[in-house]
């Protein structure tokens, strides 16, 4: 089945080189090769012409809002799953413990597979589907694999997962009840990337990962458009993401940035990324103004756990255009976010969840964010994602016998 190509995409454009490309499905620019991550370009002025808040009070909460600027072809059925248009909460006792004025979180752990990356899966069956594949595959430390797996299952395509031999069990196990074909690799997330591009192309799958697939990149990005959207002319001093391969916070940045371009926001809030000190390239990357050095990683937030990010310069460019920052936080320091934020704020995320609020923690402590400013986090995963890390943070039951003299001397204790 042919499809029309989507109303306003104008083709793909490379970070390298600049070079633009037809619209079609290209991964990566041909002359830069996988180096080359493509980005979608969009007629924005037909788009203003189309899209603006009176035509947005009539449509439906989910990301699906935001069509005039995601990459979906005319036609195609959208997964009948609720993706996007997650919460945002004030947390003000989280905020004065952080030492800010205003703190949000937006809890992305309430999409269909608990995870932002629902935004992304969505699109690419969607692109499968359109270039004809009745199999998707991805590489993940598993909320990616995971929510591939659900969308797939939703609109009836198989699916492969390459997961690390890191990956948590539970999310392994949510891969298994969708139906995944799971493919457990003796090696880094890494060696699981390439194998899984690798046989993309061996078997004639389409490839979701979405550090070098350029649509995956435009569904993370509705979290900025409805930040934008959520708090409008209210909007946050930052915005504070968790950055592994650097796809979500340049997504995120890029939305946020569209949305200015159409008149939605007055302003960008400023980038606030962060790493873990066991997986730093784009941290190290971003302060020293060089090229990314790929390194190992050691760090038990694995959602972030990548030594060599494919996007690391949208990343960065998103992050310099809002004249952000980046910084890189300890596991303890992830650990004491997951119980600050779940105590203070009621929402429990995942190592690499929180990691954005032990960021801006260190930030503040830094002077780097000022305590009279405002911040919203992106909490990217809910922590059921990862129990044995949650069970770190959280500490043991007390055990008592089943009378109450012993409960008072276990609540005295």
């Amino acid at each position: 089945m042919t499809h029309t190509p989507p109303e306003f995409v104008t083709g793909l454009q490379c970070l390298v080189c600049g070079h633009l490309y037809p619209y079609g499905n290209v991964l990566t620019c041909p002359g830069c090769g996988i180096q080359g991550i493509l980005d979608v370009q969009y007629d924005y002025n037909a788009i203003a012409a189309r899209l603006n808040a009176a035509r947005l009070k009539s449509r439906s909460f989910d990301h699906w809002r935001y069509l005039e600027l995601l990459p979906v072809s005319p036609g195609l059925s959208f997964p009948h799953l609720h993706v996007g248009w997650t919460p945002v909460y004030d947390v003000p006792c989280l905020a004065r413990n952080l030492g800010i004025a205003k703190l949000y979180l937006k809890d992305e752990g309430r999409n269909p597979t608990n995870s932002f990356k629902d935004r992304a899966s969505s699109i690419g069956v969607l692109k499968a589907i359109e270039f004809g594949f009745d199999t998707v595959a991805c590489a993940s430390t598993g909320n990616a694999a995971s929510s591939l797996a659900g969308l797939s299952a939703a609109v009836g395509l198989k699916s492969f997962i390459f997961v690390p031999d890191r990956a948590p069990e539970p999310k392994i196990t949510q891969l298994l009840i969708f139906g995944a074909t799971v493919l457990k690799v003796h090696g880094t997330y890494e060696q699981a990337f390439d194998l899984c591009r690798q046989a993309c192309e061996e078997f004639g799958w389409y490839n979701r990962n979405s550090g070098t697939n350029p649509f995956l990149v435009e569904g993370k990005k509705t979290a900025g458009l409805e930040i934008a959207e959520q708090f409008g002319k209210n909007m946050p001093d930052w915005v504070v993401v968790s950055v592994g391969d650097g796809c979500t916070i340049g997504g995120i940045g890029k939305g946020l940035q569209e949305m200015k371009r159409l008149g939605f926001i007055d302003r960008v809030p400023r980038l606030l990324g962060v790493q873990a000190e066991g997986a730093r390239p784009i941290v190290d990357a971003f302060h020293t103004n060089k090229d990314l050095m790929p390194t190992s990683t050691n760090t038990l937030a694995d959602s972030i756990a990548v030594g060599t990010p494919r996007n690391w310069r949208r990343a960065i460019q998103q992050i310099r255009l809002s004249h952000g920052e980046m910084i890189a936080v300890s596991d303890d320091e992830i650990l004491d976010a997951m119980r600050m934020t779940a105590r203070l704020g009621g929402v429990f995320g995942e190592p690499a969840g929180v990691a954005g609020v032990a960021g801006l923690k260190k930030a503040v402590a830094q002077g780097i964010v000022r305590s009279n400013e405002s911040a919203v986090v992106v909490i990217t995963g809910n922590g059921l994602k990862d129990i044995q890390s949650a069970k770190q943070a959280s500490g043991q039951p007390i055990s008592v016998e089943p009378e109450l003299t012993a409960l008072k001397n276990a609540i005295k204790r």
